[in-house]
């Protein structure tokens, strides 16, 4: 039985937490999809604590982990301005990371992040949120239907040496 999920801002100081957690999840999620190489590059480049330090110091990156007790059971990371992974309006707002512990899976924390995302968006008075999901990730794809995103393009992701099609979708916020 889920207890209460508290969500806490990640800092500097949370960056080996974030790397463990980024990296459990990263690999929970697609390591049966792809090969060990492009799994093992992928992850020594996207999560290692140079790159997660310059993240969580970006002035338009937020970080949260999702925590039951003390123990972190996901995360989410957005993003706003300069920090989206592609140019899009001053005024939209990117999910990059909603990731959850495979122990996690089905017990809503998923969409407790989700709506974490949906509420810091609303405060930065996003007109929509975006976000990229691999086309083959068939879970997260009915996860962002369900929660009303729509798709509105492709655009390749680098897994290693593998490049993949991520479904771009959105969500237009209503006030």
């Amino acid at each position: 039985m889920l207890h209460t999920v508290t969500f806490i801002k990640v800092g500097l100081q949370d960056v080996e937490k974030l790397q463990a957690i980024s990296r459990v999840t990263f690999m929970q999620t697609f390591s049966a999809d792809n090969t060990a190489a492009d799994m093992e590059a992928y992850l020594n480049t996207s999560f290692s604590i140079e790159k997660l330090t310059k993240e969580i110091n970006h002035p338009d990156s937020e970080f949260y982990f999702a925590q039951e007790n003390d123990l972190i059971i996901g995360y989410l990371k957005v993003n706003t301005g300069a920090a989206q992974t592609e140019k899009k309006e001053a005024a939209a707002f990117e999910i990059k990371r909603i990731y959850v512990e495979h122990a996690y899976l089905g017990k809503k924390v998923g969409q407790l992040l989700f709506n974490k995302a949906i509420e810091i968006a609303k405060q930065k008075s996003a007109i929509y949120v975006w976000l990229g999901v691999w086309e083959k990730n068939h879970r997260a794809l009915a996860f962002y239907k369900k929660n009303g995103f729509v798709a509105f393009d492709k655009h390749i992701f680098k897994l290693g040496n593998d490049e993949q099609t991520d479904i771009m979708m959105k969500l237009e916020l209503n006030y």
